[in-house]
């Protein structure tokens, strides 16, 4: 009889937690600079129907640093996990 570890069956989950911009953009876009990550990324969120609306509404603005584990949730919600 095989044992089974159901753990290592289970897909790793993204951890949904506060995340810095340019951290949460360099997850999603690997392989260029910060900058480049997250003006891609603003650019995504951008697009990606009512996304950037459901983000303000969560109190983000573009001076922030920071996206509240809420937003994450918003952003993996709407563009998958990384």
């Amino acid at each position: 009889m095989t044992n089974f570890d159901t753990n290592s069956m289970e897909e790793e989950k993204f951890p949904i937690r506060s995340y810095g911009k340019g951290e949460l953009a360099m997850i999603y876009i690997q392989g260029v600079q910060q900058q480049s990550a997250v003006k891609e990324f603003n650019a995504w969120i951008r697009k990606s129907p009512g996304l950037e609306q459901q983000l303000i509404e969560t109190g983000m603005n573009r001076t922030a640093r920071k996206y509240t584990p809420m937003q994450v949730k918003l952003i993996v919600n709407a563009l998958g996990e990384p």
